[in-house]
């Protein structure tokens, strides 16, 4: 299985610190955060990895280059103005193939463990969820027998790790869009299934919560 990491975002919340750095890059523990990510993918035997970028993209290219120092092999998706995030994907499916891929988020840390993911028969999506963190109280889907729904109660939030089909966006236009209706129109035929995940995830989403994760990882927490 392939995976994509997604690293376009402007990262406009991160400012000024992402000024002159692409958010995947910030530094966690002494290192960039994207390494994690790169390190986990590779400890689950993922040795196809597609990284899409826009802001300060070349500075991405430059230190990770051809995954080599991971054991892996890197393509990169240049966007010329981000493309949100199913509008990213779809671009890079000429990279991706044509089999069931792994997506994830540049701007997160977690424990996960991505040897445990794959697409359940008949679905489109599976996505991790996890609890509601206090930047996002109201959560995003619900997790109900294993699928995912757009009711109000008892929603979750989607921790930006998942697994896609290519087929959810072979109706896609070129062009800037964004995931969620794609996802939506989906629960709506049962296509896309969940689990919840309780261990560590941090969506590193302002310079507090870099800190925060920064300190923790680094042993003064």
């Amino acid at each position: 299985m392939k995976a994509m990491i997604l690293a376009a975002g402007r990262g406009e919340r991160m400012r000024p610190l992402t000024d002159d750095i692409p958010k995947p890059l910030l530094p966690v523990a002494g290192k960039p955060l994207i390494f994690y990510l790169l390190e986990a993918l590779a400890d689950a035997g993922i040795s196809r990895i597609v990284i899409n970028h826009a802001h300060l993209g070349e500075q991405i290219e430059r230190i990770l280059g051809d995954g080599e120092s991971w054991g892996v092999r890197i393509h990169y998706s240049y966007e010329a103005m981000a493309l949100e995030t199913a509008g990213g994907i779809q671009q890079a499916l000429p990279l991706l193939g044509d089999e069931p891929f792994i997506v994830v988020n540049g701007d997160i840390w977690t424990n996960f463990d991505f040897r445990s993911l794959h697409l359940p028969a008949n679905s489109l999506a599976h996505l991790i969820m996890v609890d509601n963190p206090a930047h996002n109280p109201a959560g995003d889907f619900a997790l109900q027998r294993g699928y995912l729904t757009a009711q109000t109660e008892g929603r979750l939030t989607f921790s930006g790790i998942g697994v896609y089909h290519p087929q959810l966006f072979a109706a896609l236009s070129a062009g800037r869009a964004p995931l969620a209706p794609l996802l939506r129109s989906a629960m709506l035929h049962q296509q896309v299934s969940g689990e919840r995940y309780s261990g560590r995830w941090y969506d590193i989403g302002t310079p507090q919560r870099l800190q925060q994760i920064d300190r923790e990882l680094s042993g003064l927490g």
